[in-house]
């Protein structure tokens, strides 16, 4: 067997591996004015088949959530879409509710056609109106005074032909039937005349006893014509309620005849109206009370009869609109949501009826699509549980919070529940829609359709074409200026660095909005009629400049030595690393030292980031590879009596990732190795066990941020970074860093395993194992083999002295 051929020193990557261009010059347009605009977003074909089939299946349980960052424009397409969907669905229908007669505290529910509800609450109000007038002038003609007269004159004849009778009977026994204030009395008389009583004294006993007899038989028929007096005052009383009745009706049902001619169509109307004649009828006398005022603390108030019982609460109107409805929410509160019953302060007290029941935006959106974001939705108190409860018993419920959990006692009522037919959409982040389908088991049931929204799109000449007539709409929506091909190029181009990879293009178009506005700014200040590429430069600068303030007090940290970052020289166990701070949607790296020692232990890697609690789980994971890769290579045969220390010196917050593994993997080798690191250049990018680099990413920031340190300080042709070969696909550099590589005065290495990537940084090979697993003399590889046997041979002669332990502290030299 032969030894395999030693790695190829890396070279430094060109200047167009470093920045991919969009020439304008591929554009057969001037301006966006002369493109035509896009009818919905590119790229996004899986989720809006998604969005197509749940809008159209019409099975339980197919609501939709609608995944992707937001500011990817999710919203505006759905909405978009189900504007064309829902023009050719079902006509839209009203709800109402309608006082029940029989139970008022449980108001029945009544579905209409679109439309027809605001011409029922029309009609009653018409109505009601018109007999709150007629009704007291009916009873004020004089028909009905007549009629009431004879009813009245019928009693009083009866009444007097009883006493009539009964007086001429006393006064042929010569007794006299006396109207008193205090009733009727019988007196005898004489020659028509009343017997005083003196003279009644003096008259024989017998006739006096026959006297007394008579008028005791007088006295019990009185008392028979008294008893049925009540009587016949309740016969007049019906007679009277009758004519009332019927001249009420006369009116009422003439009026009633008219709204059921309107509503022939529709029995459940035809049903209620009956119902309302008949207590109109019935009631007829609340049409006749006039306004009664009150003085209450001084304020003199006015009631009168509302007649709230025949009202129409017309819960939702579609008017004459056609298609299904199309509702977002921005405030889903639990009120909103399932709708409320109001009350109001009257002399006191809290009273409602069913007048004051208000809807929520799953009665305006019954029959059509609701809109909602979830994260404001599980943000509100009982929200998503009143929604869920909703959707599986497939009717909304108006129920108070206070009622249902028995917080309060105030007197409300029971609406009848209405029937729900509805499509919820939901947006919100992939992070929300995993938690909930992990934690929540009803959501699974109900959400079963997933639109996934894509962040990128692969960059072609045809999407290059297709994100120029997106932005020819976003132009034509805000208004905007028209660009020129340069600007069209310069966005692609910008896109493509938000993304992070130079072959893909961003699909949040909320920062590619921004980018043309603010571009369109700078083109208005500057009087010109057209954006250009400078000022999509100048956007993109200004924005850079506003949010940038920790980025320049930390570069001035490091030049005024307050941070310790060296750019030239070479130092054993010390590197440079790259980290990436975000501030909101602002991304920035810099340099940051780590240092290396070791010595004389048992094979344990400290990571000091992690024992002080600083250290994230995924940097911690990576510190362990590096132990197990030092001991698959150099320690198979022999145990790894090392113990060795990695920090981020002047780190004072958290440490998270893995992309300084490589970096802290090349300073431990540097310290068994006793080879300094060249300061010159900083390394970024992942290791696994078996020695590969990995990719990372915010490779483009993290390039320019130790650009920008050696620049300040001066450019020396030295310095450079390194990087995984494949983070090369993802390099959109800034132009400043692209002309100072052309110029050969900075260098990015692309580097696909730790062996090329420490001969980089030492400007020693590390050396290839031969067939016996040797390494070449003086290579990185063979030093720190050597370190290592040495420090295993040490330990063994301190385990075969028995009164001794090996210096586990020690450090080793």
């Amino acid at each position: 067997m032969t030894a395999p051929d030693p790695l190829p020193l890396a070279a430094a990557l060109a200047p167009r591996q470093l920045y991919h261009a969009c020439e304008p010059e591929q554009f057969g347009f001037q301006t966006t004015a002369e493109l035509e605009g896009l009818t919905e977003l590119i790229g996004q074909r899986r989720a809006m088949d998604a969005v197509r089939f749940g809008a159209g299946i019409g099975h339980e349980g197919y609501n939709i959530y609608v995944l992707g960052p937001s500011g990817m424009g999710k919203r505006s397409m759905v909405a978009q879409f189900l504007a064309k969907k829902t023009g050719a669905e079902h006509e839209r229908a009203d709800w109402c509710y309608l006082n029940n007669f029989s139970q008022a505290h449980k108001p029945q529910a009544l579905r209409l056609p679109s439309g027809r509800g605001g011409e029922l609450r029309q009609q009653m109000n018409q109505l009601v109106d018109y007999l709150r007038t007629a009704i007291p002038a009916l009873f004020e003609s004089e028909d009905y005074r007549a009629k009431a007269a004879v009813i009245q004159d019928e009693f009083s004849k009866r009444q007097e032909i009883a006493f009539k009778e009964l007086g001429d009977d006393a006064g042929r026994q010569q007794i006299v039937l006396l109207r008193t204030p205090n009733g009727f009395a019988f007196a005898p008389t004489r020659n028509q005349e009343v017997i005083p009583p003196d003279e009644y004294a003096k008259l024989p006993d017998d006739e006096k006893q026959k006297i007394a007899s008579t008028i005791a038989g007088l006295q019990e028929r009185l008392e028979k014509i008294l008893s049925h007096i009540p009587q016949w005052w309740k016969e007049r009383s019906e007679r009277v309620k009758q004519l009332n009745r019927e001249t009420t009706l006369s009116v009422v049902q003439h009026m009633m005849d008219e709204v059921r001619a309107r509503f022939a169509d529709l029995p459940a109307i035809l049903k209620y109206l009956g119902i309302v004649q008949q207590d109109m009828v019935e009631h007829a006398d609340d049409f006749l009370k006039p306004e009664e005022s009150a003085n209450i603390s001084g304020l003199t108030l006015i009631t009168r009869e509302t007649f709230h019982r025949y009202q129409v609460n017309l819960l939702v109107s579609n008017g004459k609109q056609a298609g299904a409805p199309v509702i977002c929410e921005d405030n889903p509160t639990y009120s909103n949501l399932i709708g409320r019953v109001e009350h109001i302060a009257q002399l006191g007290a809290l009273v409602t009826d069913f007048t004051l029941i208000k809807p929520g935006a799953l009665h305006r959106a019954n029959g059509g699509y609701l809109l909602l974001d979830v994260r404001k939705v599980l943000l509100q108190p009982f929200a998503w549980d009143g929604l869920k409860r909703a959707l599986q018993a497939r009717q909304i419920r108006i129920e108070s919070l206070g009622q249902m959990y028995s917080l309060v006692n105030t007197v409300s009522l029971e609406p009848e529940p209405i029937p729900l037919d509805v499509k919820i959409i939901l947006f919100g982040d992939r992070l929300v829609y995993y938690l909930l389908q992990q934690y929540d088991p009803e959501f699974a049931e109900l959400f079963k359709v997933a639109a996934d929204f894509e962040d990128r799109i692969e960059r072609t000449a045809d999407t290059h074409l297709l994100y120029a007539r997106l932005m020819t709409t976003l132009c034509a929506k805000e208004n905007l200026l028209p660009l020129d091909r340069s600007a069209v190029a310069r966005v692609i181009e910008h896109s493509a660095r938000l993304v992070g990879d130079a072959h893909r293009l961003s699909m949040h178009m909320r920062s590619v909005a921004d980018l043309l506005q603010e571009a369109d700014y700078w083109a208005r200040q500057a009087g010109l009629a057209l954006v250009t590429a400078s000022h999509v430069q100048q956007a993109i600068d200004a924005k850079i400049h506003r949010q940038d303030r920790v980025r320049e007090q930390l570069r001035e940290a490091i030049l005024r030595g307050t941070l310790l970052i060296d750019t030239q020289g070479a130092v054993v166990g010390q590197i440079n690393a790259l980290s990436v701070l975000e501030l909101g949607d602002f991304a920035f790296a810099q340099p940051t030292r780590i240092t290396a020692t070791s010595r004389l232990g048992e094979g344990e890697m400290v990571n000091i980031e992690r024992e002080v609690k600083l250290s994230g789980a995924i940097h911690s994971k990576g510190v362990l590879i590096l132990s197990s890769f030092l001991a698959a290579r150099y320690a198979r045969n022999q145990p790894l009596a090392l113990s060795a220390s990695l920090v981020f010196e002047q780190s004072y917050g958290q440490v998270e990732g893995d992309s300084a593994s490589l970096a802290e993997l090349c300073v431990l080798l540097s310290n068994l190795a006793n080879v300094p690191v060249l300061q010159a250049l900083a390394v970024t990018g992942s290791v696994n066990q078996l020695g590969q680099v990995q990719a990372i990413g915010g490779v483009n920031e993290k390039i320019e941020g130790f650009f920008d340190i050696c620049a300040a300080r001066g450019l020396s042709s030295e310095q450079g970074v390194l990087i995984p070969a494949a983070n090369v696909k993802h390099l959109m550099l800034r132009r400043d860093v692209v002309v100072a590589a052309q110029a050969g005065q900075f260098h990015i290495y692309a580097v696909d395993s730790v062996d090329q990537a420490i001969a980089l940084l030492t400007g020693v090979p590390a050396g290839d194992a031969d067939v016996s697993g040797g390494y070449p003399q003086d290579s990185i590889n063979h030093r720190v083999a050597a370190r290592l046997a040495e420090l295993s041979k040490i330990r063994k002669s301190f385990l075969r002295q028995p009164d001794q332990t090996p210096p586990a502290k020690q450090e080793a030299e």
